[in-house]
């Protein structure tokens, strides 16, 4: 190649190519356009492209470049368009780049690990409309002069470290950023930005779509000219140090959708005019000061989906306009505040809502029946309150919950038995109530650490370990008859009596499971139990095998002979003894609708004296995840919407462990093989044996040497580091792109360099088709459906590439991860 002489344009992007960027195509001086994006080539940049004296584009994004970027390449004077995005590059930028590169309209070097200061020289690029330096290195103030740049369109710097050593005005370049009338988006996040946010702030761009200023530590007060800024959709502004009132002014912003003001010191009360802003979907004002009533005018935000005001000062009613927001569908949480009177009747509107937490106010009165009319809930806090009366009927209907914490309030009457019926419901907490009557021991009310009734003095009965009085049979005291008149009318009955419980024993002997009692917390098991239910431990019962266990399908003794998975320890192998006590310790401490539901465990000895331990479940009709995928047994395949579903199912158990469980839970082992399938096609995540407690003991002392499996394990585990709740969200990253795209991780395509992750996002964001699982594609009838499914393709394979990049502080959260997912379902359903 290094002979065509003649050669003007190289386009070889998007394939497989290795071995590094050959020196020899430097010889073809009259290369004008050199495009290498995506191919997995290695090795540095050689210094002979500096040759390319006629060059104007130079692509070479997504390939796995190392070093630094050779000083030649800085001398080509006629360069227009330069991109080398997520590399491993290194070393500083020249401090005269600016003059040597004047013609520049395209500088991406985003996603790599180059360090120093950004050139002020850049300023003379007056040409330049993309700016992307974000998820590097770059330190010290920014000092470039944006005045001269009037056709930039889009700035991102974020996940750098900007400030300027001593000083606190890091935010003054916003002040030339005036003239930029065609500025789209400026994103300047996670920067450890210090300073005040310059009035000047409301004279940038009408154009302005995307202003994101979260992350740093930014103080004094908003300023007011915000409303200036009249073209923005999305305003960023969480985790800052800001003060002082929300202006007025921010209602001015019609054309806004999402609104994160949380974790700041803002006080005084929530403006009024936010109501003005009808095209608002998230509004994020939680973590701050802020008082007074919640303004009524948020009943016009019709498009509201999440409304998050929690850990404020706020007082008053909650307005029933903001119960009338039918689109309020992934939840309202307003916990934490100062909120009185009762909740209205006008609840029953938000018949899609899916989260509502009004925890840990002042609110009173009987909790209404309208609450009952919310039947998508799956997650009801009004702990902490003083409401009074009876738990109403009208509950009943709230049969998908997973989570009701209705403690500390005043509540009392008998505890409603249709609670010991909700399938889904894995955590129930009514302690510190009035209640009173017989505590149930069905459903969750049949494992001890699923719910709770501290603090209710008149309960009785319930399962044993709960160490509560018996309860006293109704009935009246009478006058007592002679006693002879008693044996003779009593006598009879009762040996008949006798005789039939003597049958009935004499039928049931050795055919019902160990039990002390009915009312325990865990059928108890022995190894001989076990053994009958898997007729030996037979292969033919055998339905799953890792590196410390074997799981087996089985029928205990019991009276509905329901199907039961047992695992059962490799005791022999190392590591297994601790994966079983990491495994119990963690199911110990989690319940939720999308984890496996433990029954009980075993520990034991068997027919020889050795050692035996196993671990009994749910059994999950509908295999794993990873049979539909792989197995030539299922013949039928999974659709997308049942794909986003086990998604979205997964993600919600992740966000449980991380973020919404009494100890912070580390998986270490998600993939799709440990993700179960039940009768309606609900996934549920398993095998907890290399979990993590953050924060405890089990934290060190759990370990088997072993962290995760390879291919979803996340990169930073292979160099020593500690499980975090950050690799799960990598892993998390690698079973979604696994699910969507039908390729394991470890699939011979992906080497020379070649990733999941890397072929996910080299497909983004006009080339997703190519890489979906041909099985999860459904033909439209309509232009513009197809026009929706293709976006819902590319934002999921989005979610993937974001959780699963290499840094782990530039992964997603996982709970961001949830609302996507959600949003994209309900995209989904309705084409």
């Amino acid at each position: 190649m290094g002979l065509l002489s003649k050669l003007a344009t190289l386009g070889i992007y998007y394939n497989k190519l290795t071995g590094g960027i050959p020196p020899f195509l430097g010889n073809i001086t009259s290369m004008e356009v050199f495009s290498v994006v995506g191919n997995p080539f290695g090795g540095s940049i050689p210094d002979t492209v500096g040759h390319w004296k006629s060059l104007t584009t130079f692509y070479s994004g997504g390939c796995n470049l190392y070093g630094s970027i050779p000083h030649s390449i800085f001398n080509l004077s006629l360069l227009v368009n330069f991109s080398l995005a997520e590399n491993h590059l290194t070393g500083s930028l020249p401090s005269e780049i600016g003059n040597q590169l004047p013609n520049l309209e395209w500088l991406q070097l985003w996603d790599n690990e180059l360090t120093g200061v950004l050139p002020p020289s850049l300023s003379n690029c007056s040409k330049l409309g993309y700016f992307e330096m974000s998820l590097n290195n770059f330190s010290g103030k920014l000092t470039i002069d944006f005045s001269k740049l009037r056709d930039i369109n889009k700035i991102r710097l974020d996940n750098n470290n900007f400030h300027g050593r001593g000083e606190a005005d890091d935010v003054r370049f916003i002040d030339s950023l005036k003239n930029c009338t065609r500025l789209v988006k400026l994103q300047v996040d996670n920067c450890n930005l210090i300073g005040v946010l310059p009035i000047s702030i409301g004279n940038l761009s009408h154009q302005l779509e995307i202003l994101h200023l979260g992350d740093n530590q930014l103080f004094g007060s908003l300023p007011s000219s915000i409303g200036s800024l009249v073209g923005l959709t999305k305003f960023i502004l969480g985790n800052n140090r800001f003060k002082g009132n929300i202006p007025t002014s921010v209602g001015k912003l019609q054309k806004l959708q999402y609104l994160d003001l949380n974790n700041n010191l803002f006080s005084g009360p929530i403006p009024d005019t936010i109501g003005n802003l009808s095209l608002l979907n998230k509004l994020y004002l939680y973590s701050n000061k802020l008082g007074g009533h919640i303004p009524s005018s948020l009943g016009n935000c019709k498009e509201l989906i999440a409304l998050s005001l929690a850990h404020n000062r706020l007082t008053g009613k909650i307005p029933k306009q903001l119960f009338q927001l039918p689109s309020l569908t992934v939840g309202l949480d307003l916990s934490q505040n100062n909120l009185c009177g009762s909740i209205p009747s006008e609840i029953k509107d938000l018949k899609m809502m899916n989260i509502l937490d009004l925890s840990h106010n002042n609110l009173s009165g009987n909790i209404t029946i309208s609450l009952g009319e919310c039947s998508s809930l799956t997650w009801l806090h009004l702990s902490g309150n003083k409401f009074q009366g009876v738990i109403p009927s009208s509950f009943s209907s709230l049969g998908g919950l997973g989570v009701l914490d209705i403690s500390e309030n005043n509540l009392s009457g008998r505890i409603p038995q249709f609670f010991g019926k909700w399938k889904s419901l894995e955590f129930l907490n009514l302690s510190f109530n009035d209640f009173e009557g017989e505590v149930p021991v069905v459903g969750v009310f049949a494992n001890e650490s699923a719910f709770s009734v501290l603090g209710n003095n008149r309960l009785c009965g319930g399962l044993v370990t709960l160490e509560l009085p018996k309860c006293k049979k109704m009935g009246s005291k009478k006058k007592r008859f002679p006693f002879f008149i008693l044996v003779i009318v009593i006598a009879p009955t009762l040996l008949i009596v006798l005789y039939c419980v003597y049958l009935l024993c004499k039928k049931k002997h050795n055919s019902q499971p160990s039990q002390s009692s009915g009312s325990e917390r865990f059928m108890k098991v022995s190894y001989n139990q076990l053994l009958k239910a898997t007729d030996g431990f037979s292969v033919a019962n055998l339905i799953g095998q890792g590196g410390f266990s074997s799981v087996y399908r089985g029928i205990l003794d019991s009276d509905d002979d329901k199907s039961v998975a047992i695992k059962v320890l490799h005791l022999q192998n190392r590591g297994a003894q601790k994966s079983f006590v990491a495994e119990c310790e963690a199911w110990r401490n989690i319940r939720h609708r999308n984890l496996l539901k433990i029954i009980t465990s075993c520990s034991s000895t068997d027919f020889q004296g050795n050692d035996f331990k196993a671990l009994v479940y749910e059994f999950m009709p509908n295999g794993s995840v990873h049979d539909w995928l792989h197995s030539s047994a299922y013949t039928s395949k999974l659709n997308l919407l049942q794909r986003i579903n086990i998604l979205r199912d997964v993600a919600t158990a992740i966000d449980y462990l991380h973020n919404r469980c009494q100890t912070t839970t580390v998986h270490g082992d998600l993939k799709p093989s440990n993700i179960l399938l039940d009768d309606d096609m609900v996934a549920h995540v398993g095998d907890f044996g290399l979990a993590r407690l953050l924060g405890t003991s089990l934290n060190q002392n759990s370990s088997t040497g072993v962290k995760g499996t390879i291919g979803y394990a996340p990169p930073e585990y292979g160099i020593g580091s500690e499980m975090t709740s950050c690799g799960d969200v990598y892993s998390f990253g690698i079973l979604l792109l696994e699910v969507m795209t039908g390729k394991k991780p470890i699939d011979d395509m992906f080497n020379d360099g070649l990733s999941i992750h890397k072929f996910a996002y080299m497909a983004l964001p006009d080339q997703v088709i190519d890489v979906i699982d041909n099985d999860a594609i459904v033909l439209q009838s309509t232009e513009a459906n197809a026009k929706k499914m293709e976006e819902c393709l590319a934002a999921t394979i989005k979610i993937g590439v974001s959780c699963s990049v290499d840094s782990p502080p530039q992964r997603m959260k996982i709970e961001i991860v949830v609302n996507e997912l959600q949003r994209i379902l309900d995209v989904l359903q309705n084409i």
